[in-house]
């Protein structure tokens, strides 16, 4: 029943939006559906300070303050090579993706060595296993092979995330874009 009513208000705020002639940030929508209906409930937390970035205790789409501090790690190092929203909610989202924003101590069937948020391999190419575990530094390590892709910025943020992975599924981190914007603005200001 409560997820037939979240579907009411969204259908609702759309038509409202539509009838105005306003645009409609799809974060902000789907916020009410993952505060509602999907949401886990978080520990009580006060808000900790993660590199200068606040980090509530959530849920904020979907996520505790455990894995938001991971975000927070990936939004900074963007931040620290200069990457704006747009390209950190890309390295969000490929975190999501790849390990539901925790740092994995184990890999998959794919690689049995990876490791960290990004699930990077050991060969050489991501650092050592401490750079593969630290959240900061995995992350730089994927903005930084990012921007040596030729044509990145004209990418679709799944075709970027893809085009550092190599993913078997060119598709696996759509579905992660609308949460991992969420996620940037929400801890972004």
């Amino acid at each position: 029943m409560r997820k037939g009513i979240t579907l009411l208000v969204l259908l609702a705020g759309l038509l409202a939006a539509a009838v105005a002639g306003t645009a409609v940030f799809a974060p902000a929508i789907f916020a009410r559906i993952w505060s509602t209906a999907s949401a886990p409930v978080c520990p009580s937390a006060t808000t900790i300070t993660v590199r200068d970035i606040s980090v509530p205790a959530g849920p904020v789409a979907g996520y505790c303050q455990d894995r938001l501090a991971n975000a927070a790690q990936v939004i900074a190092a963007a931040r620290s090579l200069g990457i704006g929203r747009h390209t950190q909610a890309i390295g969000v989202m490929t975190a999501m993706g790849e390990s539901g924003l925790r740092v994995l101590d184990h890999g998959d069937a794919a690689g049995a060595d990876s490791r960290g948020l990004f699930q990077q391999r050991a060969n050489g190419a991501w650092g050592s296993l401490a750079d593969r575990m630290d959240p900061y530094t995995s992350a730089l390590n994927f903005f930084k092979k990012l921007v040596t892709i030729p044509g990145w910025k004209n990418m679709t943020p799944g075709q970027a995330a893809h085009a550092v992975q190599v993913n078997d599924d060119p598709h696996h981190y759509d579905r992660y874009w609308e949460r991992a914007q969420f996620i940037v603005e929400a801890l972004g200001s």
